[in-house]
């Protein structure tokens, strides 16, 4: 389709990481709103603290016209990615999936999530997991639609907030199965050794 065809998913480059920051920040800064002030200062904290260390397995990065519209991290586990190794999740786990808000609707997060689902597939992984709390409501549909499900057993708090564990099963969904694909641009020319090797 004529939307498809502008967007294009590729590794993020160290020289991505500016726009890569402002682009979760604009996407997260609704809840700023929502989240007491000290609350919100820490957690925008966070998330620089993700976008610029060196936890994440892979950075990927969407582009609409040549411009970073969207951003999703993936790390190997929940020590990695959350600094909680209780959790027990030894799979790779999607952080901080955004999108601009000007650029929503274009089927961007979508495409965001079945580069992770693909890469984690060739990691030979059973589940790809994803936390989001209810705050995140137009989230949750999405992930929902896609074919995730509630894992309770990896549910965490926050706070006072529960953060609630979604994992999509790697063995049964069918989430790569449709047409028009956006296209991925490795950042070498081998791709397959690039998607094995699940590097940046």
């Amino acid at each position: 389709m004529a939307q498809t065809q502008a967007l294009r998913i590729r590794d993020a480059v160290d020289s991505d990481r500016e726009a890569i920051q402002a682009v979760v920040l604009g996407a997260y800064e609704q809840y700023a709103e929502i989240l007491p002030k000290e609350r919100w200062e820490a957690y925008r904290e966070a998330i620089r603290t993700s976008v610029y260390g060196d936890g994440p397995v892979a950075r990927i990065v969407a582009e609409w016209d040549q411009e970073i519209v969207g951003s999703v991290l993936l790390f190997i586990t929940s020590e990695k990615a959350y600094d909680r190794p209780e959790l027990e999740i030894t799979g790779p786990i999607i952080r901080l999936l955004s999108v601009s808000p000007y650029a929503r609707g274009k089927g961007i997060a979508t495409a965001l999530i079945k580069e992770c689902v693909r890469r984690a597939q060739q990691m030979g992984a059973e589940f790809l997991h994803l936390h989001t709390s209810d705050m995140m409501a137009a989230a949750v549909r999405l992930y929902e639609h896609l074919g995730f499900e509630r894992a309770e057993d990896k549910d965490m708090m926050n706070g006072h907030t529960l953060v609630k564990s979604f994992r999509i099963n790697l063995q049964s969904t069918s989430l790569l199965e449709s047409a028009n694909e956006p296209y991925f641009e490795p950042k070498n020319k081998n791709a397959s050794e690039l998607h094995n090797r699940f590097t940046l």
